[in-house]
């Protein structure tokens, strides 16, 4: 069976989870906080980041190959794209929302946020947390004129870009960082992700002493 190495806030680990139960595929999580900076994990993955699949003993590290390693063993349904076309675009986006937003926006609010509190990683950056708020409008004003333009965001089927959007913003949504009044087209697109059955299993775990807000979990938030 498949063992999934992640952390409940770590939205690579999340995208990967939801790509694996889409799939209907079983597999197991395993905690991992990378910060503490294990001998053990460093063995799986040297990086030292998340996620990381194991199975049969081989370590498959990194979000944008762990994607692809599912994608390659598990091919139906494919997520990653119907044609060369759609799958450079698929690719294009999860380089966007994995990468980009990452950096732009998860990674400053929540990382800061939260995720400094819990790494014991010293008082979060104000700074830094007000140019990720100010800069997730930005990246919530894209995925509206996707959806202008196709029913998701990369064409008539869901994608792995979808799947890798909704995992930034579902962790960005736990810390209530999400000013879904100020988007409504992207609200109504998370609405439709966020109410498939994969996502359930993730929506109902939480960190201990760190609730979410109550939206978090309401399908009709």
């Amino acid at each position: 069976m498949i063992v999934l190495v992640h952390h409940l806030l770590c939205a690579a680990s999340r995208a990967v989870r939801l790509q694996l139960s889409e799939k209907g595929v079983a597999f197991e999580l395993r905690v991992e906080r990378p910060w503490e900076r294990r001998a053990d994990f460093l063995r799986l993955n040297p990086a030292g980041d998340l996620p990381v699949l194991v199975e049969d003993e081989n370590a498959v590290a990194g979000v944008l190959a762990a994607l692809e390693y599912v994608e390659e063993i598990h091919a139906d349904p494919p997520l990653l794209g119907r044609d060369p076309q759609q799958r450079a675009e698929v690719r294009r986006l999860l380089n966007w929302f994995l990468v980009k937003f990452e950096a732009e926006v998860t990674a400053t609010v929540v990382g800061e946020k939260i995720g400094k509190r819990i790494s014991n990683g010293g008082p979060p950056n104000s700074r830094a947390i007000s140019a990720g708020r100010q800069n997730i409008h930005m990246h919530l004003d894209y995925v509206a004129w996707l959806m202008e333009r196709r029913r998701w965001l990369a064409g008539e089927q869901m994608t792995l870009a979808d799947i890798a959007a909704a995992a930034q913003l579902s962790v960005l949504d736990y810390a209530g960082e999400v000013p879904w009044a100020k988007h409504p087209e992207a609200k109504d697109w998370y609405a439709r992700i966020k109410s498939r059955p994969a996502f359930r299993p993730l929506l109902a775990e939480t960190l201990p002493g760190i609730p979410p807000p109550r939206h978090y979990t309401d399908l009709d938030f």
